[in-house]
């Protein structure tokens, strides 16, 4: 997911899963969330970083943390 603006890291998810035909449900059962987190995470709203990275790696994107500061 590199080049993304952090705050957008929930529409990256919501495309990659659409792409594969899976709901909200699907990918929960497939990362070992619950649908609730998927849907905050797709919302942009706050969810740690381990959970964006279980996500990204069940539906094959590169999650990179990198400071360019």
């Amino acid at each position: 997911m590199s080049g993304v603006d952090p705050g957008g890291f929930g529409d990256v998810i919501r495309e990659a899963r659409k792409k594969r035909g899976w709901s909200q449900v699907e990918l929960a059962e497939q990362a070992g969330v619950s649908r609730p987190t998927i849907a905050r995470i797709e919302g942009n709203n706050d969810v740690n970083t381990a959970t964006i990275a279980k996500i990204a790696q069940v539906l094959g994107l590169t999650f990179e943390l990198r400071n360019d500061v």
